[in-house]
């Protein structure tokens, strides 16, 4: 209790006043809460607890990102009551050596993904016979993005007498059925109401654009309420780059996070804009359970294609019971997914009318990446007159030698 005060915790969330004691009770338990409402204390604070009375076996963590890996192992660290071992977080993109080493302290925390979690196991540096705690974090997230095999091929090698704690904004019920295959006899707690999935605080608006101008749309909203701090949805990797940098140009704050950058860049730039940003372009690598305080806008540039992955976007903003707006750019022909968010989130949209003429012209800056690979690309290739003959041999014109001549003949 004196390590939480001193890091801010005065009182307990809706959740952690719920799934807590029954940890601390040793129960298995799967927890559907609304995302922003204190999910990660919720099992980290019953973790350390466990292992300072009872000095447990180690703790698992798996989670489907590396930066929610990040975000967990950094609030360990703040809460680190043990009186053994220590924290350790594995992921992909880092120095499986340094994980290693890490796992070769005993730590009793290890929090990570699940590939790199199967890769240390397999070579024997991860350890799984003696876990005696796991936690499933954005479980809906992990069963979406392919993580079943991996998920289960886990939990088929630790303990079957283990505590299982999972962790979901959303609950379907293939979620519960694969979860309970792991589970003994699991208590079920659901915060809020059953068909709120999003938090009450959040304001939900959407502006119609036609394609050409979805970037004078983004302009005009920005101009008309000034976000303080604002992550911006981008469905592609290119297209994240493309809004990065057209924001630059506009003199404006801008970060960006995707999968094409490396490990390091990717925290660089969350870092800055942590501390310093204003608008963080991101594709949904950052709508899993990334907890960034004062988000006052989420900005869906490309509206997501699932209904379901609405929940997650907007869930960055109006975290712990704060207000947020969501702005969702529909194109002429995207119309019918305003009613399918509203439908499966049970919200209401309004539709807002932007001024964007003063921004007409602005266009979206041409993608860096794809334009650098294709002037490398033709600077390399050779030109016809340079082309060795077993480029000829691979390259025939159509038709064969007979038909090319008739075909010669003709157009001459």
């Amino acid at each position: 209790m004196d390590k939480l005060k001193n890091i801010g915790f005065t009182s307990a969330t809706d959740v952690q006043e719920q799934a807590i004691p029954v940890a601390l009770a040793g129960k298995d338990v799967i927890v559907r809460a609304k995302t922003g409402t204190g999910k990660t204390a919720a099992f980290i604070i019953p973790i350390m607890q466990r292992n300072t009375d009872t000095k447990r076996n180690i703790a698992l963590v798996i989670v489907p990102t590396r930066e929610l890996a990040i975000q967990i192992f950094e609030f360990a660290n703040k809460v680190n009551v043990y009186r053994r071992g220590s924290a350790a977080i594995v992921y992909g993109g880092a120095s499986i050596n340094v994980q290693m080493q890490a796992l070769a302290d005993n730590p009793s925390l290890i929090i990570g993904t699940p590939g790199r979690m199967i890769d240390l196991y397999k070579r024997g540096a991860l350890r799984l016979d003696n876990v005696g705690f796991v936690v499933l974090d954005e479980a809906d997230t992990m069963l979406d993005m392919g993580f079943l095999d991996d998920i289960e091929f886990i939990l088929s090698k630790t303990p079957t007498a283990k505590q299982t704690l999972l962790f979901s904004a959303t609950m379907p019920p293939r979620i519960v059925k694969v979860a309970k295959r792991q589970m003994n006899d699991p208590i079920h707690i659901s915060v809020g109401k059953e068909e709120e999935v999003v938090v009450p605080t959040i304001s939900h608006y959407y502006a119609i654009s036609n394609f050409n101008f979805k970037f004078a749309t983004l302009l005009a909203y920005i101009k008309h309420y000034n976000p303080t701090k604002a992550i911006i949805f981008a469905r592609t990797k290119f297209a994240a780059d493309m809004v990065h940098d057209s924001l630059e140009n506009q003199g404006l704050n801008a970060m960006r996070i995707h999968g094409g950058l490396s490990q390091a860049k990717r925290e660089s730039e969350l870092k800055e804009f942590r501390n310093n940003g204003t608008y963080l372009i991101a594709t949904n690598i950052v709508a899993r359970g990334i907890d960034i305080k004062g988000i006052s806008d989420v900005i869906n540039f490309d509206a997501p294609d699932d209904a379901a992955v609405y929940v997650h976007r907007v869930g960055r903003s109006a975290r712990m019971e704060a207000k947020g707006r969501a702005f969702t750019i529909i194109t002429n022909d995207q119309r019918r997914l305003v009613r399918d968010i509203e439908h499966f989130n049970n919200i209401k949209m309004a539709g807002i009318e932007l001024d964007i003429e003063p921004f007409r012209h602005a266009k979206l800056a041409r993608n860096r990446v794809e334009r650098e690979e294709r002037d490398e690309n033709f600077h390399q290739r050779p030109h016809q007159h340079q082309r060795q003959s077993s480029d000829r041999g691979q390259r025939r014109p159509f038709g064969n030698r007979n038909q090319r001549g008739r075909f010669n003949r003709r157009r001459r």
